[in-house]
């Protein structure tokens, strides 16, 4: 069984204040792109690579926390907002605890990605899954796109609600030409493994 420990930087693994010791804050990876770009197929597998590594992580998935955390709120401007918000504030209590956040999050709007970004602060790292329309449309299994499509949802991302494309991602996956294992590894290579301490 892999011994699972809080994130680590490069630097001490706790600061110390007075008589207290803090642990190290984590980073929240933060992934944005269309319904069906594969956010959560990379998430999974990055997950796995994390944990296998003996670092704590934790998965925000949109569509899971709207059964649950953010099942009260619609799909409105407004409502997408706070949906982006109450996330922003779990993924930023997780990594002050030392856990590893990776969100996935439609966060459609550049004011959502720059919402989240304010309320983490430095250990925010916005992640683009740039997965074309008509590659999602494919990929639906749930047939989403075609109802949106055929007008039976409203204020569908892509189809009758739009997508600002980020222009201030620290990382840009193309997932047309690349495994849901190697895009996982490229976040796992740029954000991950460089900052985790080896234990002797």
């Amino acid at each position: 069984m892999v011994n699972v420990r809080p994130f680590e930087v490069a630097s001490p693994k706790f600061a110390q204040s007075g008589s207290e010791a803090i642990v190290e804050a984590a980073p929240v990876l933060w992934m944005t792109g269309l319904s069906g770009s594969g956010k959560t197929t990379i998430a999974k597998i990055l997950a796995k690579i994390v944990r296998r590594a003996g670092t704590a992580c934790c998965i925000l998935d949109g569509d899971e926390l709207r059964q649950g955390l953010n099942k009260d709120l619609s799909f409105s401007d407004s409502d997408r907002t706070e949906n982006v918000r109450r996330v922003a504030e779990v993924a930023k209590s997780l990594g002050s605890q030392g856990i590893l956040a990776i969100v996935c999050l439609i966060s459609p709007f550049h004011c959502h990605r720059s919402l989240a970004r304010a309320i983490i602060g430095t250990g925010f790292a916005e992640i683009f899954v740039d997965t074309p329309l008509a590659v999602c449309i494919e990929r639906d299994q749930k047939g989403l796109y075609a109802k949106a499509i055929r007008g039976e949802i409203d204020s569908f991302t892509g189809i009758s609600s739009r997508f600002d494309v980020p222009d201030s991602s620290q990382l840009t996956l193309q997932t047309t030409d690349k495994t849901a294992l190697e895009l996982a590894y490229e976040i796992y290579n740029k954000f991950v493994a460089p900052s985790i301490t080896d234990h002797p």
